[in-house]
């Protein structure tokens, strides 16, 4: 098979992303300076070193690896990220923050490892599925080995806990298994059992149902646990029509809680407003509808699978962390793609957009 050049459209599509998520950050991060410059430094750092010039070398070796290396090594990759993923419970090298294990002390910086297990989840689901057609109906091949490893995968980031990545990554994978031929009746068993299952773990964790109460009785603690979305829909109806100007929040100062990660989208509403958000939230669709044309178009069915899994990932992630900020879902602790501070997180989601436009060069003329 003569592989083409990478698909433009998806090409500027993420160019345009990834351009304007560093643009909002260098504004959300001037929320730092109040707790001394070397916080500002070090997320710049993460940011720009690890994130943006980690995260174009990782898209370029991402572009240039054979896709037939993805679907032999999948296994590997993906143990190697359960590997780290695990290590953030060792005392050395592990870190805790506000109660949760997710990050490995690099030194001079940390690396969220859950990040990388996201590519090697769908990478390894993608090779067991595209073993044979339509294997997502298959209980054997298909169904089990899926079941199995998320349930794997689930135990493990529970434990941590990070109950917003897991839930990414399970849609990924739905959406991978139905892309396979699993038949609607199974995927709806698996949203019956996943809805029980997660039903019984808000129940389980005060945090997570805290989430649910403030989301359902948003005023009821407007100092307390309703302060989070209380100053992100102040942040957002500031910014009416046009917005404050790039540079011009002033929510992010004091106000609003995680300006430069979690509420970095309610920063950007406010200093552009409807319009800009209308742009941006514009920006996240066209890249997960050019990439799921990619995939529907790709003569690598492997490949196919990949790009279904990773377009889900990144559009869920953004609807699900602009969705918290202006009140449709409960606030979490999702960063928005491109945008959020968090070098690992960008570097993983780079090397991500690598793999899908390596897909696209196999889409048939």
């Amino acid at each position: 098979m003569r592989l083409k050049s990478a698909d433009r459209t998806l090409t500027v599509i993420a160019a345009l992303l990834v351009t304007a998520g560093i643009l909002i950050f260098f504004s959300a991060s001037l929320s730092l300076l109040p707790k001394g410059s070397g916080a500002l430094a070090g997320a710049i750092v993460s940011q720009v070193v690890l994130g943006l010039g980690g995260g174009l070398a990782a898209l370029t070796l991402a572009y240039i690896t054979p896709l037939a290396y993805y679907r032999r090594y999948a296994h590997y990759v993906f143990g190697f990220a359960l590997v780290l993923t695990v290590a953030v419970f060792l005392p050395v090298i592990g870190v805790s923050a506000n109660g949760a294990s997710r990050w490995l002390n690099l030194g001079v910086t940390t690396f969220q490892p859950s990040e990388l297990l996201k590519v090697g989840y769908i990478l390894l689901i993608a090779a067991i599925l595209a073993g044979g057609k339509n294997r997502g109906a298959d209980l054997m091949y298909g169904i089990a080995p899926f079941v199995g490893i998320t349930a794997t995968v689930s135990l493990i980031l529970l434990l941590q806990p990070d109950t917003d990545t897991l839930a990414i990554m399970i849609a990924a994978g739905a959406a991978m298994m139905l892309s396979a031929g699993t038949r609607l009746r199974e995927i709806l068993i698996f949203i019956v059992v996943g809805a029980c299952l997660f039903a019984l773990l808000v129940f389980m964790r005060p945090y997570l149902w805290e989430r649910v109460e403030t989301f359902l009785h948003p005023n009821r603690d407007q100092s307390g646990s309703g302060y989070h979305i209380k100053q992100s829909l102040l942040a957002v109806g500031s910014g009416d029509v046009w917005g404050r100007g790039f540079g011009q929040s002033v929510q992010k100062f004091a106000y609003l809680p995680e300006a430069s990660s979690d509420s970095i989208f309610a920063v950007y509403a406010e200093e552009f407003g409807f319009v800009g958000s209308v742009l941006l939230v514009l920006g996240f669709l066209s890249f997960v509808l050019r990439s799921l044309w990619v995939a529907a178009r790709s003569q690598d069915y492997f490949g196919g699978l990949v790009v279904v899994g990773i377009a889900t990932l990144i559009g869920v992630q953004a609807f699900l962390n602009i969705a918290a900020m202006i009140g449709l879902v409960p606030v979490g602790g999702l960063p928005l793609p491109f945008v959020s501070d968090g070098g690992s997180a960008l570097l993983i989601a780079l090397g991500m957009v690598g793999i899908v436009l390596n897909v696209s060069r196999t889409v048939r003329v």
